[in-house]
């Protein structure tokens, strides 16, 4: 049987390993902000992370680990001004480790921070469930550091392409889909 890696509060966690790792970890550090309003971020992680591990066209980003921050938009900020020179808060921030690929070790694959406030209100704005921007974000966050982008046109179509189908596994509508945001947040 396969190892399954999951998200726990203490940290990385997996269930028994059994074969070599080919799936994704992540650590969740709280680093502020009222997470636990949006609910169990653990719990939400898991599922999400399971099916990174089997979607086909990134088995070979795996096995692979990353560190996710949870601040508070002041921390975002902060970080935003020093390493984008956007003075202002955001949802998401990657930060690509750099360290190269060992041979028969988990990838390293940097660290995903994000920002509370600019996330809660973003859900709420659109009409999206809390969890789901969540795992949005996080899926984003894990694809830019696998080396995804969409800084142009044809980027943005294969990683968004890519998020759209791993969040329909989870049953998590198109966040690209303007009709989808506007029926959700029609009264």
């Amino acid at each position: 049987m396969p190892k399954v890696e999951c998200v726990e509060s203490a940290g990385i966690a997996a269930a028994e390993e059994t074969e070599p790792p080919r799936g994704i970890a992540v650590e969740i550090v709280d680093q502020g902000g009222d997470w636990a309003s949006l609910g169990d971020v653990d719990a939400l992680l898991g599922p999400l992370l399971a099916a990174i591990g089997r979607h086909e066209s990134l088995r070979a980003h795996l096995p692979a680990e990353a560190c996710l921050a949870l601040a508070d938009d002041a921390a975002v900020r902060k970080l935003n001004a020093a390493f984008r020179a956007k003075d202002k808060p955001t949802n998401v921030l990657s930060f690509p480790s750099g360290l190269p690929i060992e041979p028969g070790q988990p990838r390293s694959l940097g660290d995903i921070i994000l920002g509370f406030e600019t996330v809660a209100a973003e859900a709420a704005a659109t009409g999206i469930a809390a969890g789901d921007h969540i795992r949005h974000l996080t899926l984003h966050g894990l694809l830019h550091l696998m080396g995804f982008d969409h800084e142009t046109e044809n980027e943005a179509e294969v990683m968004e392409a890519l998020e759209v189908q791993i969040l329909g596994q989870l049953g998590i509508a198109n966040p690209y889909d303007d009709d989808a945001i506007a029926v959700r947040i029609a009264p």
